[in-house]
């Protein structure tokens, strides 16, 4: 039985070929880890088992090719890992980390600071919903939710190398975003404040959500500034501009009883 690891997947049988073809057959000895399961799902490619019931495409050669394939992988103990300048490793050092696949870079590199940066915002929006719940506004712990999903697919887009498509977020895309933060009064029959203890707790963790966010946004300028003063990814440090903006609008929401049930 062969566990195939998403780095067996791309040794095995190449990017190019999968999405070519845009899916994958999976034999009898073959078992996916879920980081496996998960590069194929990103990339769109299909799991075939179809075949093992007789209707695989493939000639029996080529099924006997792919089960050799998978043995030697078995059996060859030694991991092979890549790094940004040049080196070859055969053992991951712990000062370092996957980009992705076996590219190895070391821990203070901008790309791994900013998807921890990703990893803390999320934990602090799901400890927000907690008090959210506590206060009994559905709508709240919905928008949170939504903003969670959205940033973790922003973690799959920083991973991955994949475009960031047009979003909607509370039913209001990047522009819209923009302009009713920029125009409380318009919207909302409020102005621009700044936030004390008055306004209440919630408010505060909304606030600090923003802050925070920003703070997101800046580590992404960073990682993804190169050094010739070129800035690549701006379709993810856009949306975290936005992002930042939207906690805006929440609170302004809140303050307005936007969000009382």
């Amino acid at each position: 039985m062969a566990l195939l690891t998403e780095n067996d997947i791309r040794k095995l049988f190449g990017e190019k070929v999968l999405m070519e073809k845009g899916e994958f057959f999976l034999e009898k000895d073959m078992i996916l880890t879920p980081s496996a399961r998960s590069y194929l799902a990103d990339k769109n490619i299909i799991i075939r088992t179809d075949h093992l019931d007789g209707k695989n495409r493939y000639s029996k050669e080529d099924s006997i090719g792919k089960k050799e394939k998978v043995m030697q992988v078995e059996e060859q103990k030694e991991e092979i890992y890549e790094t940004l300048f040049g080196i070859t490793l055969h053992e991951k050092p712990e000062h370092m980390t996957h980009l992705r696949g076996n590219l190895l870079v070391f821990k203070d590199n901008g790309r791994i600071a900013l998807r921890g940066a990703i990893d803390s915002l999320e934990s602090e929006i799901i400890l927000v919903q907690i008090a959210a719940q506590k206060e009994g506004s559905k709508k709240l712990v919905d928008d949170l939710e939504e903003i969670i999903r959205f940033i973790r697919s922003l973690l799959r887009s920083e991973i991955t190398g994949d475009s960031i498509s047009d979003f909607h977020l509370q039913g209001l895309e990047p522009k819209e975003i923009r302009e009713q933060s920029y125009h409380p009064s318009k919207y909302f029959g409020v102005k621009h404040f700044l936030p004390t203890y008055k306004h209440g707790e919630m408010v505060a963790h909304l606030n600090k959500l923003r802050t925070l966010t920003r703070r997101t946004e800046l580590i992404a300028f960073k990682a993804f500034k190169t050094e010739e003063n070129k800035v690549e990814r701006v379709d993810i440090i856009r949306a975290f501009n936005r992002l930042s903006s939207l906690f805006w609008i929440m609170m302004f929401k809140y303050i307005t009883d936007k969000y009382k049930d």
